[in-house]
């Protein structure tokens, strides 16, 4: 049996919720119950569910988003915390072993973060993503998952963004330049 995971990417109030610091808007609100539904099915099927979750501080001049973006996801804040139905979700669900929430400081999950070493040894070898936004934070999570030869599969209708143009444009790319399965 292939073992599988599904990774939740920065699915937070901060890019989500229409009051948040860098918000996706309507169409990152709209995914919530398909996210909801893929992590139930993952757990029904004895697979795990990640949520790699964006992690700042307030006026970090040496992080490269400082220069990028507004403050976002900051420690210990209502914009840092999963949005909604995923709260509720993983309120739920947190103490089960095959969900693992990390913190992360780069677009990329992987970077500077454990996760490959999580799933390796749980010889976990594909990849579902999901979350937001589709262009930056998923894409660089997908480019890296590419190059440690994770398969990919990526949930259109469980993906957005902040314009379509990235959208379309991220989209083609994992199915083109990563060989990515998209469903």
């Amino acid at each position: 049996m292939v073992k599988k995971a599904l990774l939740i990417i920065d699915y937070t109030n901060d890019f989500v919720d229409p009051q948040g610091a860098l918000t996706a808007g309507q169409p990152a609100v709209e995914l919530a119950p398909t996210i909801v539904k893929l992590a139930d099915d993952f757990l029904q099927q004895q697979q795990w569910v990640i949520l790699p979750t964006d992690l700042h501080r307030a006026h970090d001049p040496y992080h490269p988003e400082s220069k990028l973006f507004p403050p976002h996801n900051l420690a210990h804040s209502w914009g840092r915390q999963l949005y909604g139905p995923l709260q509720e979700w993983y309120t739920e669900h947190q103490k089960n072993d095959q969900v693992y929430q990390f913190a992360k400081n780069r677009y990329s999950a992987f970077a500077n973060t454990n996760l490959d070493n999580y799933l390796r040894e749980r010889q976990i070898t594909e990849l579902h993503l999901t979350g937001v936004c589709t262009d930056i934070c998923v894409l660089h999570t997908a480019i890296a998952a590419y190059n440690l030869n994770y398969q990919l599969v990526i949930h259109q209708q469980a993906v957005a963004t902040f314009n379509p143009a990235g959208q379309t444009w991220a989209l083609e790319h994992f199915k083109n330049s990563l060989g990515a399965t998209i469903v």
